[in-house]
């Protein structure tokens, strides 16, 4: 009991009047990408090696695309979301397939809609009764090359256009009261340092809102960044500079698919970030526990998980903490009823407060979930462990 009095003491202390108050805040946020449906990066890599084999590429990449089935991935997705009840979700490779009869290269023209990522994972969230709308969307590469879809009676090859147009999203929940939760400010743009691909720029980008929670305030940033070392490098550093969405007096958070390794090797974004004094929320919360969350098969019908990376992630820069960071989708009961994963990522939630509303609860952790054998990290306590 005295042991108790202490902490409780030290975290009246520490905390003043916010103790036991939910002034405070706090917003649950999600992080997924949805996975286009191929390989992009084979894909890029064939088409480069042998461009006069273009139709028989995109028409392979585009049967993929139909085996992995994006409307029923949208359903096992938006039962993550009923699960876990974020307020804002990060959405990377919100893709758009366009088509058209092939008419000759040229720039990205097809307008007919085959599949809309967006569209369908709101209705799929819709179906499920959940209230999201997005609020920021950034469109990145747009490019269209000729695939065959199918045959006419004389067996010759039906020839379009299939355009593919790469966005970035967050959605916001709609149904939560104003005084408890809100956003403003959304912005928008792309990147700077971009790859191409037989002469199309195929640029990257990153979407923003202010968020506003009882007595939290803080910008998310969300953002999905290459693959190629030296221009991921480049694009998180715009992030970062001057007249950036991360240069404001708000707190910020970061979340998004970074393509950077979090154990430290492949890229040196993930190391460049933290020593900005970004913190990654997930080693906050679970320590060395290697929380893989990408690598599925291409065509997502492994029956065991692959990951063996972890590149999504929701950092957190000064003022911010997490209390709680899981990964979803990546069970085996996640699937589709077809056997498809709901994407080659599993997606990240995580549980944001200023920082010394999760040392308040850390200390309560401290006495009153030994249960649950409770650990908190955080930049002002390295580590606080359930004792008994």
């Amino acid at each position: 009991m005295l042991r108790l009095r202490v902490v409780a003491a030290l975290a009246v202390a520490l905390l003043g009047s916010t103790v036991g108050e939910r002034a405070a805040g706090q917003v649950t946020v999600m992080t997924q990408n949805l996975y286009i449906g191929f390989d992009i990066e084979i894909y890029a890599a064939e088409l480069t090696a042998e461009p006069l084999n273009v139709v028989a590429l995109t028409t392979a990449a585009y049967d993929q695309v139909l085996a992995t089935d994006f409307p029923s991935r949208a359903a096992a997705f938006a039962l993550e979301v009923e699960a876990t009840q974020p307020a804002l979700i990060g959405l990377q490779e919100v893709s758009l397939f366009r088509s058209d009869p092939f008419d000759g290269f040229g720039a990205p023209h097809a307008t007919t809609v085959e599949f809309d990522f967006l569209q369908l994972t709101l209705d799929a969230l819709a179906e499920r009764g959940l209230h999201y709308e997005a609020v920021a969307t950034i469109e990145n590469a747009d490019a269209e090359f000729p695939r065959i879809a199918g045959f006419d009676a004389a067996n010759e090859p039906i020839v379009e256009d299939i355009r593919l147009t790469d966005r970035d999203v967050i959605l916001a929940r709609t149904d939560l009261p104003a005084e408890a939760f809100r956003v403003s400010n959304p912005q928008a743009a792309n990147f700077a340092s971009a790859a191409s691909l037989l002469g199309v720029d195929l640029p990257r980008g990153w979407v923003s809102v202010d968020v506003h929670a009882g007595g939290l305030d803080f910008r998310l940033l969300s953002t999905h960044l290459d693959n190629d070392p030296a221009l991921q490098l480049a694009q998180a550093n715009e992030l970062l500079g001057p007249g950036s969405p991360s240069d404001t007096p708000l707190r910020v958070a970061w979340i998004g698919d970074f393509n950077s390794r979090a154990d430290g090797t492949g890229t040196a974004t993930y190391g460049h970030l933290l020593s900005s004094g970004l913190a990654d929320a997930w080693t906050m919360t679970h320590g060395d526990d290697p929380g893989y969350t990408w690598g599925h098969d291409a065509d997502l019908l492994n029956t065991a998980s692959t990951f063996t990376e972890r590149i999504d992630l929701v950092l957190l820069g000064e003022g911010l903490a997490a209390t709680r960071v899981e990964n979803v989708g990546e069970e085996l009961a996640d699937r589709t009823p077809s056997g498809l994963w709901p994407s080659d990522h599993a997606g990240v939630v995580a549980t944001i407060v200023p920082e010394p509303a999760a040392m308040w609860l850390a200390l309560l952790g401290v006495v009153g979930a030994c249960g649950n054998r409770f650990m908190f990290r955080s930049r002002v306590f390295s580590s606080v462990r359930c004792v008994a």
